[in-house]
């Protein structure tokens, strides 16, 4: 037999071969979809839901495979979904609404017109606290104090800047103003460096119970009035339960804002779609997860929001006959 037959033989072998493991590769293939979840401090209440959250998605949406970010939350996360660094994320309701309007003193140099939502989640609680021995028991008493308010343009520290002025004190008006995460804020009361820490986060949430279980605590109230002088409709009057941290007795009024899961107009509508039903599906996981993810309902509020609704989710929340 000549050579050249030989080789020919050999080459469409081989080549059938090539092709057989070619389909079997295609078939045992699955294209995996990477999810990244922007969340907050590890100390706040969206990482530990943003984890759970990460663990429905894969549960539910098949080929994902996602991931869990850590930020300084609302206007970070808002600022990289724009830039599409990021499948979703966590916010505020106050931060979008100022996000897609462009507000530059909020932390937005643009308007952030790529950003739409998934779904209106559970609220918020501005919770002001101060150490016993401060002597800190209203909005007045903190004049002259040392206070730390979030991170820089965090939405916590969007909260602090409306709630103060609503109760007629600026930065100015205190001894000391940090701009710290909820960690090193409560590290600080532990070592008497500050008096008062505020926080915007769910009830419960791990920082305040750290420090409660740590030194005396008097959660601040902010009344009803001061609530509506913000003049925003995203902040409602609302209470703290008592007994929600050591050494809290009674019921305490503040503010509430509701929390958002934001993506953007990149996101295809079927992963949109995906991530929805992932939440509403697995919301006994989330739960467990944090305390404050109870507050998550499936209801026609949570189809409504500052934000043009993605049209994934718009498919979801239509579907239950809630949009």
């Amino acid at each position: 037999m000549e050579r050249s037959v030989i080789d020919r033989r050999i080459l469409l072998g081989a080549g059938a071969g090539l092709v057989t493991l070619g389909v079997l590769g295609l078939r045992g293939a699955r294209a995996e979809t990477f999810v990244n979840i922007l969340t907050g401090g590890t100390s706040g209440a969206y990482y530990p839901i943003g984890v759970a959250l990460a663990g429905a998605i894969d549960k539910t949406v098949a080929g994902a495979k996602s991931s869990v970010q850590a930020t300084k939350a609302s206007v970070e996360n808002l600022n990289l979904l724009q830039k599409g660094q990021g499948e979703i994320g966590f916010t505020l309701a106050d931060s979008a609404s100022q996000a897609f309007a462009g507000n530059e003193e909020a932390g937005f140099k643009a308007k952030l017109d790529k950003l739409r939502l998934i779904a209106a989640i559970y609220s918020n609680y501005v919770q002001i606290v101060a150490s016993a021995e401060s002597g800190v028991k209203t909005l007045a008493d903190l004049k002259g104090k040392r206070i730390s308010v979030g991170a820089p343009k965090s939405g916590t520290e969007l909260n602090a800047r409306a709630i103060l002025k609503a109760a007629g004190l600026t930065y100015e008006d205190f001894a000391k103003v940090e701009y710290l995460a909820f960690a090193e804020s409560v590290d600080l009361m532990k070592n008497r460096q500050i008096d008062v820490t505020l926080q915007s986060a769910g009830l419960g949430v791990g920082s305040i119970k750290d420090l409660a279980a740590s030194i005396a605590i008097v959660v601040v109230p902010v009344p009803a009035d001061i609530v509506a002088k913000v003049g925003d409709p995203a902040y409602q009057a609302a209470e703290i339960p008592a007994g929600t941290y050591t050494g809290q007795d009674a019921a305490v009024p503040t503010a509430s804002i509701q929390n958002l899961l934001v993506s953007h107009d990149g996101v295809s509508e079927d992963l949109a779609y995906g991530m929805t039903s992932a939440l509403y599906g697995n919301l006994e996981m989330l739960a467990a997860a944090h305390a404050a993810a109870k507050g998550i309902k499936l209801d026609a509020n949570a189809a409504k929001g500052p934000l043009p609704l993605h049209p994934g989710a718009l498919k979801f929340f239509k579907e239950k006959g809630f949009a």
